[in-house]
């Protein structure tokens, strides 16, 4: 399957070495936990897995787990990092493309900033029904993203400078977001400190603010016969000023 440049595809080991991976995880594994026991998960479809960090979390509780994605270069660092089995699949497949049998999975999930990174609401309706259909009856589709609507419009809030070993070399990643109107942008310059005269690579990434009734709306409309909202994952009530993440949570 050919696939076209996407974004942070020059950034795929950057973008693994920015996350506290242990600190995140251990922040969200009570969550999955609760969900995957509430629906009897044994079949769990991570559709925008980047580097598969969360794949391989679930793997290693015993479950049969593929992790998807439209970057070639993130699958390649997931098939590097973590070997595929018979209970773990890496795939090169975007979240909006049906998955085949329909109603295969028990959980899918959708998480980081994946489903605002994409091109217009369109494909992300698109993406909410193709989703919702890979699970099954009373199944459960998960879909975290960042609560857009607590930034006020403006500059660059920076939120991370971190000076690491990358493949190139002694590197240092600076990342942060700004908002302008309903579009906010994720900024990351990677410079690399070891060339002869240090180069940088940078990136503005858009990405679109969801609303909460849209969601719930988009989940309704793809066959959810209940929809929750959360602002977080210790499942505090969301809050459109103030909560950091908008998770949704629909069982069909």
């Amino acid at each position: 399957m050919g696939m076209t440049t996407q974004p942070f595809d020059a950034l795929a080991e950057a973008y693994d070495a920015m996350i506290d991976w242990p600190k995140r995880l251990a922040n969200e594994e009570p969550f999955y936990r609760w969900l995957f026991e509430r629906v009897g998960a044994k079949r769990v479809l991570d559709a925008s897995c980047g580097t598969g960090r969360h794949a391989a979390m679930f793997h290693s509780w015993g479950l049969h787990v593929e992790g998807a994605d439209i970057s070639e270069a993130m699958i390649r660092r997931c098939q590097a990092s973590y070997a595929p089995s018979p209970n773990l699949r890496w795939t090169v497949r975007g979240y909006d493309h049906p998955v085949e049998p329909a109603g295969s999975f028990d959980v899918a999930i959708c998480t980081g900033n994946s489903l605002a990174l994409a091109p217009d609401m369109q494909t992300i309706e698109r993406a909410v029904h193709q989703l919702l259909a890979a699970v099954r009856t009373g199944g459960a589709l998960l879909i975290h993203v960042p609560n857009l609507w607590r930034m006020e419009d403006g500059p660059c809030q920076w939120q991370k400078c971190l000076r690491t070993r990358l493949s190139q070399g002694d590197s240092l990643i600076v990342k942060g977001m700004h908002r302008a109107g309903r579009r906010g942008y994720v900024d990351v310059i990677v410079t690399m400190l070891d060339a002869p005269a240090p180069t940088m690579h940078a990136e503005s990434v858009p990405f679109w603010g969801l609303e909460a009734v849209e969601s719930q709306a988009m989940a309704r409309s793809a066959g959810a016969s209940q929809v929750d909202l959360f602002g977080g994952y210790s499942r505090q009530p969301y809050e459109r000023q103030s909560s950091a993440d908008l998770i949704l949570v629909a069982i069909r």
